[in-house]
């Protein structure tokens, strides 16, 4: 067996006057080396051999085309367009050796890239005929050709085929992540625009239709409470014991599965002379109308918000309320 002598490194500890540290030591050991791959040398061989056929084909048809094609234009453009000839069916083989587990997918670059053969052969045979070399020009065209089935032949015995249930679960598999990975692209595209959307109403000072506090001209538990099926129980329940408590009907609505607070029931009674209800409160708006007043700052004007209606009031809400009084006055 043959091997071969790689040279490695350690950590040893070495010890000077009492002080032991860790010193690195050069050892050498003994690797075994495989046999060669035969089989693995000659695909590489031929492999290069194949990629070759086609870098001389593709440099054949582009002298060809672009002799012919200068003829008409300047030799500066000429000559890079007529790359274009070869370029086509090479790319087509590419595709095809990328879909070579999908047959489906793989049938359209085949045909692609024989239409596209065939178009720069007629080229290459067109510039003979031009030139007075016909049979130059019917040989010359033919390399393209044998260099197109020496890949293809290539191609077909390094791939792998699946067989027919394997080739399905792989085919689902890419439709669900490639819908994941469409989906994922849809919803940043979704956020960037909500997010252009936010910021413009921000700097306009336009409040937020789709924000659930919008304005908050009431305290979120005034508007939460004051709702059309708790109205109503409250109203009732007050009709039938006019002297039950606050708490009294908040645990007779608790019972129905309706949460509210003594301070809505108040609100409520308060507002059943006109059936209008009445905050108990300065709004919001209010509140920041005269924080403005005071001459207090944004911060401030929070502040002074929340301890007036609450913790749950935002700090957009505050925000919207200060630049739309901005842009009215």
């Amino acid at each position: 067996m043959k091997t071969r002598t790689e040279t490695r490194y350690r950590q040893v500890p070495h010890t000077v006057n009492g002080d032991t540290r860790m010193v690195d030591e050069e050892y050498t050991v003994d690797i075994p080396v495989p046999p060669r791959d035969w089989d693995h040398t000659v695909l590489t061989g031929v492999q290069a051999g194949a990629a070759a056929f086609v870098a001389a084909s593709v440099a054949w048809t582009t002298a060809n085309v672009g002799d012919l094609l200068a003829q008409t234009v300047a030799a500066g453009v000429a000559y890079p367009v007529a790359v274009g000839y070869d370029a086509p069916w090479v790319g087509c083989m590419a595709l095809e050796w990328l879909a070579r587990y999908d047959a489906d997918r793989a049938r359209a670059p085949r045909i692609a890239g024989h239409v596209a053969l065939g178009i720069a052969m007629a080229a290459v045979i067109v510039h003979g005929f031009v030139t007075g070399a016909e049979a130059a020009g019917i040989v010359g065209a033919v390399i393209s050709a044998l260099a197109k089935g020496f890949w293809t032949l290539v191609m077909r015995h390094t791939a792998r085929p699946l067989d027919s249930r394997t080739q399905q679960w792989l085919l689902q598999r890419r439709g669900e992540v490639g819908a994941r990975l469409a989906l994922s692209g849809e919803l940043r595209q979704l956020a960037r625009v909500e997010a252009q959307h936010a910021a413009m109403l921000a700097s306009s000072g336009q409040p937020d239709p789709d924000s659930p506090d919008k304005d908050q001209d009431e305290d979120p538990g005034q508007q939460e409470s004051l709702s059309g099926p708790a109205r109503k129980m409250i109203l009732a329940r007050a009709a039938s014991l006019p002297g039950a408590t606050d708490e009294a009907i908040v645990e007779h609505l608790a019972k129905h599965g309706i949460t509210v607070t003594p301070d809505a029931v108040r609100t409520v009674l308060d507002s059943r002379s006109d059936d209008t209800v009445r905050p108990l409160r300065p709004t919001i708006t209010d509140t920041v109308k005269k924080a403005v007043r005071d001459g207090l700052d944004r911060d401030e004007t929070l502040a002074a918000v929340r301890a007036a209606h609450g913790q749950k009031v935002t700090r957009d809400t505050v925000v919207r309320i200060l630049n739309r009084l901005k842009s009215a006055s």
